[in-house]
């Protein structure tokens, strides 16, 4: 008798462990942040980082994410309009920079006027791609570096383009470029040069609803911004 009552007290706690493993989707920028965050949650969690298009569209697609973290709320707008269920909350915010290797002297957005090759997210699907394309639109640079943009899958391998040396410039998340010693901030886009960059976090099943609430929590908070993330207004 005690056997089985035995064996049924480590069922149920494979079960709870089970209960507790949850999976998320998130954006790429989020990558080392995330990681450090979701540490300290006591949970655990499988992270599966890329373009947040990328991973919208695999969800819509059936893959069995718990939580997803997008770094534009046009994401998780779409996925609500193809009628994905889920609960959602503006999580961070970010600022929008040009890069260049960390060696490199230049300074400002007059950079941009040059000939060098730009390392861009790309421009028609990944956030970071679309409000580069966006700022450089309202700055009136648009025409004039688009033949140089560099596109890559997402903003973590635009910043390695320019980590390594296969572009000069790239246009990056403000906390991209905290993260890579290899490459050092040349100018800041003006806030109003693009729409409020917003990671919305949302819960597509009640697994992922604990650590939602965590990513929310003001020790969550205090890691994200030690990377360099804001509050939404």
């Amino acid at each position: 008798m005690k056997r089985v009552f035995l064996a049924v007290l480590i069922m149920l706690g494979a079960v709870t462990a089970r209960a507790e493993s949850v999976t998320v989707f998130a954006a790429a920028s989020l990558k080392g942040a995330l990681d450090e965050v979701v540490a300290g949650w006591g949970g655990e969690a499988q992270i599966s980082y890329a373009g947040s298009s990328a991973l919208a569209r695999q969800i819509a697609a059936g893959a069995p994410a718990d939580v997803f973290i997008s770094a534009n709320p046009e994401w998780v707008d779409w996925l609500e309009a193809e009628g994905v269920a889920l609960e959602r909350a503006d999580l961070l915010s970010n600022a929008l920079v040009l890069v260049a290797g960390a060696d490199d002297p230049r300074v400002g957005l007059d950079q941009l006027k040059g000939q060098d090759r730009v390392a861009m997210a790309l421009v028609e699907a990944v956030p970071a791609g679309i409000y580069g394309k966006t700022a450089l639109e309202s700055l009136a640079l648009w025409e004039a570096v688009a033949p140089r943009v560099v596109q890559a899958d997402n903003v973590r391998a635009a910043l390695a383009l320019v980590a390594l040396g296969e572009a000069p410039l790239g246009i990056v998340y403000a906390t991209d470029a905290l993260a890579e010693p290899g490459v050092r901030v040349v100018a800041e886009f003006p806030a109003g040069s693009h729409p409020p960059i917003i990671y919305p976090v949302a819960a597509l099943s009640e697994a992922g609803g604990p650590l939602m609430d965590y990513l929310q929590s003001p020790e969550a908070a205090e890691i994200f911004a030690r990377h360099g993330f804001g509050l939404p207004e």
